[in-house]
């Protein structure tokens, strides 16, 4: 933890100071920047929630957009946006966290390998398993890109997992959304708009999760089956309750992750047969550097049902979720890829490749999209809040 040489034991808090810089490592370069290069940006004096309003206030009498900047490990995914960048990079610490309430409480800008080792310690993990995709990624650029790894179809995902948020709007007011237990249903559930909103409806401050206990035994096989008997074969193994946590295909062969308990693992593992493998294997899976997904070629991620056939709009290069992710190289025109997706009922972004001005995400229903208008208006009435990075109407 910041500010401390070991970390408390399990039960005890571990925050650090006040509330200071804010979130998202979501955030985009500037459009004359390489999309992978995170841009350092000075935290505002004083590092503090009043001076965040601050900046923030400033920005809309000086109509000047901001561009949310926490790690920059997700500044390629998105929209690029050209913008005044507002660092969150001082805003760390975890506030609190009780591993009897499976809750874990911290500011955006703790990085996620900080969390993620304190909950190890205490034999939890977040189930929703968030890509790493650097050292510097924070857990408010977790929340607000709204990625979930390779256990996603078995264990849910980034917005089923959040209990609450803290934010600054557009107005640089500080708003609290939710909770800290599951218990807590009253009002609108405004924190679940935060995952995936890509830092347009607000500065994450402050988020509560859900954590779970780590499964008491995981063990990786690897089959040889190619992507269409790969498919059917993990269809028919999640109509069954079996310690499934992961299933991605690489083009060739069929990786599979056990997770649960001794006997259930082991039951399973001697049923399928296959090959052992290395569970260190399932960090690329996860950390989506895995080499299949390398190249210069544009690369489209494609959420569809798991048993719909996929759109003939590219080359598969791999997939994940147990068939419902799908890793695509294709140089096709981007509504052609959504055409195609959506035809079969999912959805595609372009997660690697897109140039200045490119729309990244699937293209919204006009009611949809005034939907989300409305939402922006109402937290980021100027419109200074990332503006464009998720859709250049928004």
């Amino acid at each position: 933890m910041a500010g401390s040489d070991s970390p408390p034991p399990c039960g005890e808090g571990s925050g650090v100071g006040g509330i200071g810089s804010v979130s998202a490592d979501s955030a985009s370069p500037n459009s004359n920047q390489p999309a992978d290069t995170p841009t350092p940006a000075p935290s505002p004096q004083g590092g503090g929630e009043q001076a965040l309003a601050d900046l923030i206030r400033r920005a809309v009498a000086a109509k000047t957009p901001l561009r949310i900047v926490g790690g920059g490990t997700k500044a390629f995914y998105g929209r690029r946006i050209d913008a005044e960048p507002l660092s969150l990079a001082g805003h760390t610490g975890i506030v609190s966290y009780d591993p009897s309430e499976l809750v874990v409480v911290a500011r955006a800008g703790t990085p996620l390998a900080e969390i993620e080792a304190r909950l190890a310690q205490c034999g939890q993990r977040l189930a929703f398993e968030p890509p790493r995709l650097g050292e510097a990624s924070t857990i408010g650029g977790v929340v607000a890109a709204g990625l979930s790894g390779p256990s996603r179809p078995f264990s849910g995902a980034v917005r089923d997992c959040v209990l609450g948020a803290t934010i600054l709007d557009g107005r640089g007011q500080v708003l609290r959304f939710g909770g800290q237990v599951f218990k807590n249903v009253a009002g609108f559930d405004a924190f679940r708009l935060m995952a995936g909103a890509m830092g347009c409806l607000g500065v994450i401050l402050e988020v509560s999760l859900r954590v779970t206990p780590a499964p008491r035994r995981e063990m990786a096989l690897t089959l040889d089956l190619d992507s269409s008997a790969a498919r059917t074969r993990v269809c028919e193994l999640m109509r069954r309750p079996v310690p499934l946590g992961g299933a991605f295909h690489d083009g060739r062969r069929l990786h599979l992750r056990l997770s649960g308990g001794e006997a259930g693992v082991a039951t399973l593992a001697a049923e399928l047969g296959g090959e052992a493998a290395l569970l260190s294997d399932w960090d690329a899976v996860r950390d989506l550097n895995h080499p299949v997904l390398a190249g210069d070629r544009p690369l489209w991620r494609l959420s569809l049902p798991q048993t719909a056939p996929i759109p003939p709009v590219g080359a598969v290069v791999a997939w994940d979720w147990a068939g419902s992710l799908v890793w695509m190289r294709s140089d096709e025109p981007a509504e052609s890829v959504w055409q195609a997706a959506a035809a079969v009922g999912g959805h595609a972004t372009l997660f690697r490749g897109a140039k200045a001005g490119d729309e990244v995400f699937q293209p919204l229903e006009p009611a949809v999209l005034a939907l989300h208008q409305r939402l922006k208006a109402a937290l980021d009435p100027a419109g200074v809040l990332n503006p464009g990075r998720m859709y250049g109407a928004l």
